[in-house]
Order: C-alpha cells, then sequence, then structure tokens
C-alpha cells in the first residue's frame, strides 16, 4: 500500500517542487521508529504519490487558494505515541517545504494518519521488500 498519498490543488505546481516535498516525507518516513527502535514505515515499503487535482473548488473561489491533503496510513498496533510523533515529524516536513509560500498565497494542509487494524485482504507481491531485509 501507498505510505503516503498527497492530493493538492494544481495551483500549488508553480509555486513549489511537489517531487522535492514527496522525497523529504518518505526519507523522515525512513527515519520513524517505534519504542522497541523498530522502523515504522518498512525501507521497501516506503512509498509517497502525489496527484493533483483535476478539477477543484477551494472556500469561495474569490482567491487564489490552495490545499494539500495528506493520508498516511500505517499497520496497526502501533502505539499513539508513535502515531503522533509520526504525524508531528511529517506535518513539520510539510510546513517547511510550503513556508517560502504560506505567507504569499493562501494554503490548507491537513495530515491524517490511518491505520489498518482489520483488514480483510492485503494481498503483496513486491521485489522491493527483498532488497532491504538482508
Amino acid at each position: 500500500m501507498p505510505h503516503c498519498v498527497i492530493l493538492y490543488t494544481p495551483n500549488l505546481d508553480t509555486r513549489t517542487d511537489v517531487g522535492a516535498l514527496c522525497r523529504k516525507l518518505a526519507d523522515t518516513m525512513l527515519t520513524i521508529h517505534d519504542e522497541a527502535g523498530k522502523q515504522v514505515f518498512p525501507t521497501g515499503g516506503t512509498r509517497v504519490l502525489a496527484y493533483p487535482a483535476a478539477h477543484y473548488a477551494v472556500a469561495d473561489g474569490k482567491g487564489d487558494y490552495a490545499f494539500m491533503y495528506l493520508n498516511v496510513r500505517m499497520a496497526g498496533g502501533r502505539s499513539e505515541a508513535v502515531k503522533k510523533n509520526a504525524g508531528d515529524r511529517l506535518l513539520a516536513v510539510v510546513k517547511e517545504h510550503v513556508a517560502p509560500i504560506f505567507d504569499q498565497q493562501p494554503v490548507g494542509i491537513t495530515l491524517q494518519i490511518d491505520e489498518s487494524p482489520g483488514q480483510v485482504y492485503d494481498g503483496k507481491h513486491s521485489s522491493l521488500h527483498p532488497l532491504f531485509n538482508k
């Protein structure tokens, strides 16, 4: 599963490098560990995907408003402290990245973390994980 999906208004593309943000988020995700020192987001499964909206409406439409929604998924069983740490760290990366445009253009940012505690089916096929599980 993608661990982070970003949906955003395409007017951000002219103001910031969303691809660079994806890399920064992925790099940060790789450094997040739980209380036992285990990586929260396994290296081979860490993915950040960003999609500009083909169509959008933000607020009253009277300004050049921008919006970015980030949905982070993680496996169930993590403590509240681990989830909060992950959210705080990832939101800090986004805030730093958009800081240069934040005062020039109204921008809304939402980051949510979902866990998958009761999956009915979770099929996987990957040649990525073995690269990092040696």
